[in-house]
């Protein structure tokens, strides 16, 4: 299929698979035309991909999901690569969330003390 087709039916744009492309995450085949064809096994790799960075990870992130598919696996998550870069965004993740919930504490405890009538809720002041 061109490159359109592929677009369209993976919900991401021409640009976005000339990158996965140049990115070494998916190969297009070329006709004589010059023009990219893509293969039917293609489309699980872009919704892969597509998936992933919609879920906050890299394209790095999704090279080993990528591998799995391209071995033959039923997911791109089948794979111990996989799952340890699972392990390592939840690890990052939690991080993240310790260090957005300190800040909160601290916005909370100025606003507290910029308004000390004030009631706090969990969405800031009521």
């Amino acid at each position: 299929m061109r490159i359109g087709e592929m677009a369209k039916r993976a919900g991401v744009s021409t640009r976005a698979l000339r990158y996965y492309e140049q990115q070494g995450l998916i190969d297009a085949r070329r006709g004589a035309n010059g023009y990219r064809d893509y293969d039917e096994a293609d489309l699980p790799l872009v919704t892969e991909i597509r998936s992933l960075l919609a879920s906050g990870f890299t394209l790095e992130d999704a090279r080993p999901f990528v591998d799995c598919l391209r071995m033959g696996n039923h997911s791109g998550d089948a794979c111990p690569e996989s799952v340890a870069v699972y392990r390592r965004k939840l690890a990052e993740l939690d991080k993240q969330i310790g260090t957005l919930t300190a800040r909160r504490a601290d916005v909370a405890a100025q606003l507290a003390g910029a308004c000390p009538n004030c009631v706090l809720d969990r969405r800031g002041l009521t």
